[in-house]
């Protein structure tokens, strides 16, 4: 049999010094580096940076913002004078073509008070002034009422005792209008009131004036 040697196992082992860790011992933290102790301050400066990059994106954002909304209020403002444009050239377009018809509605109009506007050419009278009447044309002018400069023309003028004011006492040719555009006034004849004439005095006050002229002549009534 062959015998142990002692101690076998002990020699086997390397020695290790007395001051080594061994390779159980749990490993210790790691000094800083320089560049990990810059870290904090390479950071600080980033954000800062970021905060500036955020403020010009954020004032840029409210320029655009402000343009876009001048262009749109000037494009509201276009709009409406675009849309009062065309509906003023409409309404001359339209008074213009009114005007041309006027001397041909005033035809209709004499034909009517002379009692000629009958048959085919009454249907024709009465479907054009439909028409016209459709297209907004408005005919004013009565007897009777106050003279007005703006909306009468007077192309006769009278006196008359029995008017208070300038009348008028005969429509010539009849005015037209379109809204509150006037096309054409009235022609009319006026009267006024007569020089020195004087509105007579009502009954009542008459009869007391003759009543106190009849008591001056027989001197009053007698005293009791």
């Amino acid at each position: 049999m062959t015998e142990e040697t002692p101690g076998f196992d002990e020699q086997q082992q390397p020695d290790v010094p007395s001051g080594a860790p061994s390779e159980d011992a749990e490993p210790q933290a790691a000094a800083p580096s320089p560049e990990e102790e810059a870290a904090p301050a390479g950071d600080t400066e980033q954000n800062a940076a970021l905060v500036a990059q955020l403020d010009q994106a954020r004032t840029a954002l409210n320029e655009r913002t402000a343009d876009l909304q001048r262009l749109q209020a000037e494009f509201q403002n276009y709009r409406r004078r675009v849309e009062r444009d065309r509906a003023a050239v409409k309404e001359t377009a339209v008074a213009n073509l009114l005007t041309e018809l006027l001397p041909v509605l005033d035809d209709v109009g004499r034909a009517r008070d002379h009692g000629e506007l009958v048959g085919g050419f009454k249907s024709v009278a009465e479907s054009l002034e439909t028409t016209v009447a459709k297209l907004g044309l408005q005919q004013f002018g009565k007897e009777g009422e106050p003279f007005d400069p703006t909306i009468h023309e007077a192309l006769m003028h009278s006196y008359a005792p029995d008017v208070t004011e300038t009348t008028c006492v005969a429509i010539l040719q009849p005015g037209y209008r379109i809204g509150e555009r006037t096309i054409r006034p009235a022609r009319v004849a006026v009267a006024e009131p007569q020089p020195g004439a004087q509105t007579a005095p009502p009954a009542e006050e008459s009869s007391e004036a003759q009543a106190d002229g009849d008591n001056k002549e027989s001197g009053g009534p007698e005293e009791g």
